[in-house]
């Protein structure tokens, strides 16, 4: 066990986060990013305080991966959540070397602030996706190009922010999102997990995300008229759609305009274990989106074992690889998404190779044991001078 204060330790470590307790990916890698400050910060007896911006107001306990930790929320309150902030950093050590972990790029500009009150701070910043894809506001870009390391989850995303933020690439380390343990646990008997009453029965195509219509990237539409025009040569042929948002009437309108409204199913407010059961009872996961950071709903798939379709864009082809533990299409390729669809349901072999190298696969490199290790590393390097 590492005292405060040694060589490689951080004096203080303050998170901050947007939202520990929504739903959505950022949402999942957050808690997750909590949890393993959590217990980095227990077993080596490093100060840890989070605080997050748009949780409900007051103190929060957070359970996840069998872990649970405490929390300050601020119910979108900037002003409040700033000067608790500073008040954290003006209370921290000044000699040594504390951190503060923005979990998300909007965030680095009250972690700046934060360095100001005390200068001692170095910061990390997580970046996501689709937020550092186009340039930054100069404020936020200025603050974003003071940090000391800049995280991101796939290639594509540690590109972009090399080449539109201009940050050096010295400062850019990638760093994959995990799997929760949780979720992986329930991999292990799945004839136990509870199916929602109205999945359906047949040749099922699963996909999960949030319906908005500020995301429409994620391809919604592009799946359902798949299913119309594949209904024909693939008998029973669904499309178990998971998640809410603002777009599902006209999602539901669409499916209903092209008469597929029985083939088409949107299951929303499911819990873990029947999400579990809907990646258990599909046979091919797709999402064909271009917007994403990361995803991952292809790591919960192919947890599953579930050969998935995605695009050959953002950070899909980091976990997506073609012909290996899926099939990647081209963006925006109604025909190329057909294709490959239908080959999988044609080709129960193939199904079946791709859907157990990708179960191997999240077992060898998304571990959350290994980011927890890599971000405590990470940890000790900053607060070392070390690169």
């Amino acid at each position: 066990m590492s005292a405060p204060g040694r060589v490689g330790c951080p004096r203080k470590v303050i998170g901050l986060f947007t939202d520990l307790l929504g739903i959505g990916g950022v949402q999942e890698a957050g808690r997750l990013t909590a949890v393993a400050l959590s217990k980095t910060a227990s077993s080596r007896s490093w100060p840890l305080e989070i605080i997050s911006l748009n949780d409900p107001s007051g103190e929060h306990v957070l359970r996840c991966c069998d872990s649970e930790i405490t929390f300050s929320g601020f119910a979108r309150d900037k002003t409040r959540f700033v000067l608790s902030a500073l008040g954290k950093a003006f209370l921290a050590p000044r000699n040594g070397a504390s951190i503060i972990l923005a979990a998300h790029p909007h965030l680095a500009l009250p972690a700046s602030f934060m360095q100001r009150v005390n200068p001692g701070f170095k910061t990390i910043v997580m970046a996501h996706g689709v937020e550092v894809w186009t340039r930054l506001s100069p404020r936020r870009l200025r603050a974003l190009q003071k940090a000391t390391v800049v995280l991101a989850p796939s290639n594509y995303t540690a590109r972009k922010i090399a080449d539109v933020q201009a940050i050096p690439a010295t400062k850019i380390k990638r760093l994959p999102w995990p799997l929760d343990p949780g979720f992986l646990s329930l991999t292990r008997d799945p004839s136990e997990l509870p199916l929602p009453p109205d999945f359906p029965r047949g040749h099922i195509i699963l996909t999960v995300g949030r319906w908005a219509a500020a995301e429409r990237y994620k391809g919604a539409d592009a799946l359902i008229l798949a299913v119309d025009g594949l209904r024909t040569t693939i008998p029973e042929l669904h499309l178990v759609a998971v998640g809410n948002g603002d777009d599902l009437l006209r999602l539901q309108k669409l499916a209903a305009g092209q008469r597929v409204a029985d083939r088409i199913h949107f299951l929303e407010n499911l819990s873990q274990k029947e999400l579990a059961a809907c990646y258990a009872h599909a046979d091919v996961f797709a999402l064909p989106s271009t917007g994403e950071g990361f995803g991952l709903v292809f790591l919960e798939a192919m947890a599953f074992a579930k050969p998935v379709v995605g695009v050959d864009a953002g950070g899909i082809p980091d976990l997506v690889r073609d012909g290996v533990n899926g099939l990647l299409i081209p963006p925006n390729d109604a025909e190329r998404l057909a294709q490959a669809l239908e080959r999988l349901f044609h080709d129960e072999m193939l199904r079946k190779n791709l859907g157990e190298c990708g179960a191997s696969l999240v077992r060898r490199d998304y571990q959350f044991e290994v980011f927890r290790q890599s971000l405590e590393q990470l940890l000790c390097d900053v607060a070392s001078d070390r690169p």
